[in-house]
């Protein structure tokens, strides 16, 4: 029974969806001191926060149960990453719930600059009429560059459309290709990617940043790219302060070398000491872009949600600390996730040894976007039963580091071999549209398993080092290598029978001269069964087993 902090304020509407979860318990506590929410978090599966609250690495040195935090907006600079991740929580955003509110705050910027309604509203208050001292400009007709292109991008292009302005955009993570592909988003046709920065600020009238902050975006605007602009050029930024060199501007703005700025977002909040609270032609608000009893309603449901998905049902919403993850799975990549963790399973038991190498390699484009969480948490799923420590897909790198392991992941466009070896079964092609090689080398050794979902969404694995098969993992499994002889499986199905274990499904094997039994069994074999069909040797080989959740109820997942 998951058990949540709301350690907080979050929305009525989130704590609604909490109440209305079934089997979900939780506690409202907000203003706690960093030591007293250290003491009490380890206590709760998952935390929801929002910006006051700051999880620390102190907050996180004793994680206890905590698996998961949801913040309920976009930014997480009040979240150690590093630490939740080292601490293998997860650390899941809320980017969507404020797109709407973001860009609308963008184009308010941008109308109060080009038709100076600050100014001018203070000249009313002040009891003046000079009407012809605030004279605009109009929007009709005017370039707007987009630095970076993403959901709010995309969403103020649109509006920006709605105004008959010519738009241009510039995302290095976003190529020509994938800009014309941007018309199922409605922008299509209505954007000019262009190929560098510099183009961007020397063509705009009016650049608006959206680009999140890293390293490499970190005042991205600064007094050479505010040179590249026209004097006369406007700058809005509702994204991160930090992108901006605050006296760069303001000296800009001062000195009449740039026409005017619109900024929600500072380098430091509240900016108490920051040049531009005495610039000229400047319109500051007070980190608003989301500030909408909408956005905040929506953040909040977005937050929860999220959290349950993963508390649940194991489902990863927008993670922020899970590398290779696209922040929206559709059920068929989930559909793969959770094949990758019952194939990792069973290969789990051959590697109680350690492992060197673990490496995922993905057959069809589509599966070519989570290659690289398939290999990671391959990984986890093949050595989690045996660490004890916390291991999962949010510190699955810094674990494999720690411990030498190289963890890989390969595409390929088609599988002949795999396709070869089932043309007897109706509607191959179709069914391997998708399919999944895991391969992890231990000790000199190397063990490989092949897999697939059908159309009707079930995994499918399709052999095991080499010995085909068609069989659905899950629930309790024995994998039996064997001579290939007469007897063996009535001396396997013998032992079983005096267990008293019903054998409920059966697959075989062969190759050269031995052959794989793979048995799905109604309880889990105990282990003084195993150790004995272990000692009648020959003709068995080698028995491994494995328990794996029901498909479709529960997940095999991180």
């Amino acid at each position: 029974m998951p058990k949540v902090l709301v350690a907080d304020k979050i929305a009525e509407q989130g704590i609604e969806r909490l109440k209305a979860a079934p089997g979900v318990t939780y506690d409202v506590r907000h203003g706690l001191s960093t030591s007293e929410l250290a003491a009490i978090v380890g206590d709760y599966d998952g935390m929801l926060i929002r910006s006051a609250v700051k999880v620390t690495s102190e907050v996180l040195a004793k994680p206890g149960k905590l698996t998961a935090i949801a913040r309920a907006g976009v930014g997480v600079d009040n979240v150690d990453l590093d630490a939740a991740t080292g601490a293998g929580v997860l650390v899941l955003n809320t980017p969507d719930a404020n797109t709407i509110s973001t860009a609308e705050h963008s184009i308010a910027l941008m109308l109060a600059l080009f038709r100076r309604i600050p100014a001018a509203h203070q000249h009313v208050i002040a009891g003046q009429w000079n009407r012809s001292d605030f004279q605009g400009q109009q929007l009709a007709g005017k370039t707007l560059g987009i630095v970076g292109f993403g959901r709010i991008g995309r969403t103020v292009a649109q509006r920006a459309h709605a105004f008959e302005m010519k738009v241009l955009a510039y995302d290095p993570f976003i190529s020509s290709q994938s800009g014309r592909q941007a018309g199922s988003a409605g922008v299509g046709d209505i954007v000019t990617l262009v190929p560098d920065l510099d183009t961007l600020l020397r063509e705009s009238d009016c650049v608006t940043l959206h680009s999140s902050l890293t390293d490499e975006t970190r005042q991205m605007i600064g007094a050479a790219q505010l040179a590249l602009m026209k004097p006369t050029a406007t700058l809005i930024n509702c994204a991160r302060g930090a992108l901006v060199d605050e006296a760069a501007l303001a000296d800009a703005l001062n000195e009449g070398r740039l026409g005017g700025a619109g900024i929600d977002v500072y380098a430091k909040e509240p900016p108490a000491d920051s040049p531009l609270l005495s610039a000229r032609n400047v319109v500051l608000t007070p980190h608003l872009a989301a500030s909408t009893s909408e956005a905040q309603a929506q953040v909040s449901v977005d937050a929860v949600d999220a959290l349950l998905a993963y508390l649940i049902d194991g489902e990863i919403r927008s993670a922020v600390n899970v590398t290779g993850l696209p922040g929206h799975l559709t059920p068929r990549l989930r559909a793969y996730i959770d094949l990758c963790c019952r194939m990792g399973a069973l290969l789990s038991p051959w590697c109680a040894s350690g492992v060197d190498r673990v490496c995922a390699t993905v057959c069809g484009e589509s599966l070519q976007e989570i290659a690289d969480t398939l290999s990671w948490q391959a990984m986890v799923s093949v050595l989690s039963p045996h660490l004890d420590v916390r291991l999962n897909v949010v510190n699955a790198k810094e674990q494999a580091k720690h411990r030498g392991i190289t963890v890989e992941h390969a595409t390929k466009t088609s599988s002949p071999d795999l396709q070869a070896g089932f043309a007897d079964v109706p509607d191959r092609q179709s069914r391997l549209a998708g399919s999944l090689t895991l391969t992890v080398e231990t000790q000199g050794k190397k063990h490989t398993i092949e897999g697939t979902v059908f159309p009707d969404g079930k995994p499918r694995v399709l052999s095991i080092d080499g010995y085909k098969m068609e069989l659905v993992p899950a629930h309790s499994m024995a994998l039996i290598f064997n001579d290939d002889q007469p007897g063996v499986i009535g001396l396997v199905g013998r032992e079983l029978g005096d267990a008293g274990i019903n054998i409920a499904d059966m697959v075989l094997s062969r190759r050269d001269k031995t052959a794989l039994m793979v048995l799905k069994l109604d309880e889990a074999m105990p282990d003084a069964l195993r150790d004995a069909l272990r000692d009648k040797n020959p003709p068995i080989l080698s028995v491994c087993t494995v328990t794996l959740p029901p498909v479709g109820d529960g997940h095999a997942g991180p």
